[in-house]
């Protein structure tokens, strides 16, 4: 994967792991899979999304995903044991450095930064 990278999909549960298969690094995979199951479950299958994977100016790895739905914000989650979702906020927040959404006027983006030491060997070589 050559950065900065960008692929536009249609959000239905194929395109999870043909995306996690675009990027480098465990942490980058599991967190792509997460945003764009949030996506499929909460603005809906179908939705047009943009996945964008930069390096920042301070070596971090940045993981933007748009979908064109203002309105349907990510909620972080307490979850109980038992519960058989609820957890994907919870994942990225554990692995990211930090994480937000930034709202647009025709969507909203949702993103999250991750240590270059926790994106694989790969990514280490890349910053250097």
């Amino acid at each position: 994967m050559r950065l900065p990278f960008a692929v536009e999909v249609i959000a239905v549960p194929k395109a999870v792991p043909e995306v996690r298969r675009m990027v480098e690094g465990d942490d980058l995979r599991l967190c792509v899979s997460e945003l764009l199951t949030n996506v499929i479950l909460h603005v809906g299958e179908g939705t047009p999304v943009t996945v964008r994977v930069a390096v920042t100016r301070e070596g971090r790895t940045r993981l933007a995903v748009t979908d064109p739905d203002p309105r349907v914000w990510p909620v972080l989650r307490e979850v109980t044991d038992g519960a058989e979702s609820g957890r994907g906020l919870g994942i990225v927040e554990a692995l990211a450095l930090r994480w937000g959404v930034e709202q647009g006027p025709y969507g909203k983006t949702v993103w999250c930064e991750l240590s270059a030491a926790r994106n694989g060997p790969r990514a280490q070589e890349r910053q250097a």
